[in-house]
């Protein structure tokens, strides 16, 4: 089953492209969603064997290569965080293969399309499984080769090609960032297995690396570039521009890309080498620094935008700083906890957008839309919900986490939490105003749409409708439900998947925040 999970996506993509010509548009359809959809059942299953029941599981495949000290395996980890991930990536897959069957179905090129998506998922599948370093690096390459593919699904389309080539390019600079990193710490540790070295750490912290002609501390130059392979994938200030390009693919490809896949990975990897960075403070120090500046840049730039799907790009690069800066602040689990709600609010806020896209034929600039409330009365409730979720309505989805961030953020009482503090509240009234006017051009104001295209609008086919059901569920009640499990008061539900030193780990709650 473990298996399964992982390599049924690739199945189903190399089902497309061999035989695409003999199954047909429908014929791929079927088969990479459904084998998509066993993949996220699996998923579930593991989620309630591994989280639920406290049973981790290890599986080892076979030896990749033999060279020396260097001996890396095919072996998997099936830990507290993978099947947390395993549940998002899985299930936001799901829900975008069923979307992209009606929103691509007019597209000659379906099935190449179909077959991208699962590639997509499988190549993020490797990554959060991974129990070793270069396993990881494969699943990181291959997500970054994925976009390239699916930003450039329409190459005869100029900007598709120049933002395809950009992510490539700005993304090629954090991996090597990234691949430093393991380069040192393989050069330290003789191995590249997580168990190893993370059992080492408390051993190098005096040690000294030489690099350049200058000598630096081992651990922090070593996490610092294993940082900048984050702020590439994860887009964060700096290594942010591929971001917003990156809405030239397919509207469904800006939701699995920003939702679930590509720019999660790097909060993925802090949480995942979170022994390294506890004993990293200048590293940590400037995690904090970069996360929250980035948080404020993204949702002031939203607040100039004209087209709907980088307004909602520019948020996702948002609340990835969030993400990234409260795992600076040493709360891991709060960031994959915003990560798994802010998966689903916006993964219903791009879906939503791209039903009023196809429901304007093909029009993204919102300067021209205006009074779709009694027109696309459905996709105006999934977009109202999906934005109050982003802003941190009380009781949605995303207030769970986004609250316990600032709060944890108020809470330290030293001059960088205050000062990320004040840039998260400020980022947040940003991100309720942006969000606001979105819904106030698109939906509420006086139409500037041509009245043959208004005559031609229409809700999305069933196909389109369940997942933004799904989602407005999950938008509306996942907080809720997970919040005690994930970064409840005495929850155990990490176990030794996060490691936080006692110094840096205290409650969340407001009556035993430290005096």
């Amino acid at each position: 089953m473990y298996f399964n999970l992982v390599f049924l996506p690739l199945l189903g993509s190399f089902s497309c492209l061999i035989f695409g010509r003999f199954l047909g548009k429908s014929g791929a359809s079927i088969v990479t969603t459904s084998l998509v959809f066993l993949s996220c059942f699996f998923s579930y299953i593991v989620f309630y064997e591994v989280a639920l029941m406290n049973s981790s599981c290890f599986v080892f495949l076979n030896p990749w290569m033999s060279s020396g000290m260097f001996t890396p395996s095919w072996e998997f980890i099936f830990d507290t965080l993978t099947v947390v991930m395993l549940f998002v990536v899985t299930t936001i897959s799901f829900l975008v293969h069923l979307f992209s069957i009606s929103y691509m179905s007019e597209d000659p090129y379906i099935i190449r399309f179909l077959s991208f998506i699962s590639f997509f998922t499988f190549f993020m599948l490797i990554l959060v499984t991974g129990y070793n370093f270069l396993q990881v690096f494969v699943g990181w390459e291959g997500v970054g080769l994925c976009s390239y593919l699916l930003i450039n699904f329409w190459y005869t389309r100029l900007q598709a090609n120049k933002a395809a080539i950009k992510a490539m390019l700005v993304n090629r600079i954090g991996d090597i960032g990234l691949s430093l990193g393991i380069m040192i710490f393989f050069f330290s540790c003789q191995s590249v297995d997580f168990s190893v070295i993370f059992s080492l750490i408390p051993l190098l912290i005096n040690e000294q690396f030489f690099f350049c002609g200058f000598s630096f501390n081992l651990l922090n130059l070593g996490s610092f570039f294993l940082f900048i392979g984050a702020v590439g994938k994860s887009a964060q200030l700096g290594l942010h521009t591929w971001l917003p390009d990156a809405m030239e693919g397919p509207t469904p490809v800006s939701a699995l890309i920003h939702a679930a896949t590509m720019v999660t990975a790097g909060v993925f990897l802090l949480a995942r080498c979170s022994p390294i960075f506890e004993y990293c403070f200048e590293t940590l120090f400037i995690i904090i620094v970069v996360g929250s500046l980035t948080a404020l840049f993204g949702a002031t730039t939203a607040l100039v935008q004209n087209d709907i799907k980088k307004v909602i790009a520019y948020s996702t690069c948002s609340q990835l700083g969030y993400m990234i800066f409260i795992c600076g602040l040493s709360h891991y689990s709060v960031g994959i906890f915003h990560l798994f709600n802010h998966a689903f609010f916006k993964a219903l806020l791009f879906l939503s957008a791209g039903a009023v896209i196809h429901a304007l034929n093909d029009e993204q600039d919102f300067r021209r839309m205006g009074g779709l409330r009694k027109v696309l009365p459905f996709t105006y409730c999934a977009m109202v919900i999906g934005s109050f979720s982003l802003m941190g309505f009380p009781f949605l989805t995303g207030f769970y986490s986004k609250d316990a961030i600032l709060e944890i953020a108020f809470s330290r009482y030293d001059c960088v939490s205050h000062f990320v503090y004040f840039l998260g509240s400020f980022t947040a009234f940003f991100t309720s105003f942006y969000s606001i006017r979105l819904l106030y051009l698109v939906f509420i104001t006086k139409t500037n749409s041509f009245r043959i295209i208004l005559e031609k609008a229409h809700e999305p086919s069933f196909l389109m409708y369940f997942p933004l059901f799904v989602l407005i569920f999950g938008s509306i009640f996942f907080g809720f439900f997970f919040k005690d499990m994930f970064i409840g008061l005495g929850s155990s539900f990490w176990s030794n998947s996060i490691f936080v030193l006692p110094q840096h780990s205290f409650s969340i709650e407001g009556e035993f925040f430290p005096s």
